[in-house]
């Protein structure tokens, strides 16, 4: 088993900022992608930003420039960098990741965190 636990996130004003965390834990586990989602009420979820094994990064668009996704490859763990925050950025943000344990490929979840921003 595999845990994500978030922390950040919270309630800030239009073209402020904040930080989400998400740190991995568990036994025998090797990460192919890991990231954050989103789900804004009455919508889909969404890819915000996500690391792959490789390194290659993808942001959804409407985050370039204003959003950076980091890690902390030692801690397991990533960081969301989000700047210049607008109101169309509040939803539930979710800590993910696509991991192999014992040849075999499992996604989790974490617990999710609100981001509400205020116009």
């Amino acid at each position: 088993q595999v845990q994500l636990v978030e922390s950040g996130g919270g309630l800030v004003q239009a073209g402020g900022s904040l930080r989400l965390s998400c740190a991995a834990s568990g036994s025998t586990f090797s990460i192919n992608a890991i990231g954050w989602y989103r789900q804004a009420p009455g919508k889909l979820r969404e890819s915000v930003a996500i690391i792959k094994s490789g390194g290659r990064i993808n942001y959804l668009d409407s985050v370039k420039g204003r959003f950076t996704i980091s890690r902390d490859n030692a801690k397991n763990t990533i960081i969301l960098q989000m700047n210049s925050l607008k109101f169309e950025d509040t939803a539930v943000y979710y800590c993910y990741a696509d991991v192999t344990r014992y040849l075999r490929r499992y996604e989790y979840w974490g617990q999710g965190t609100q981001v509400a921003v205020s116009s």
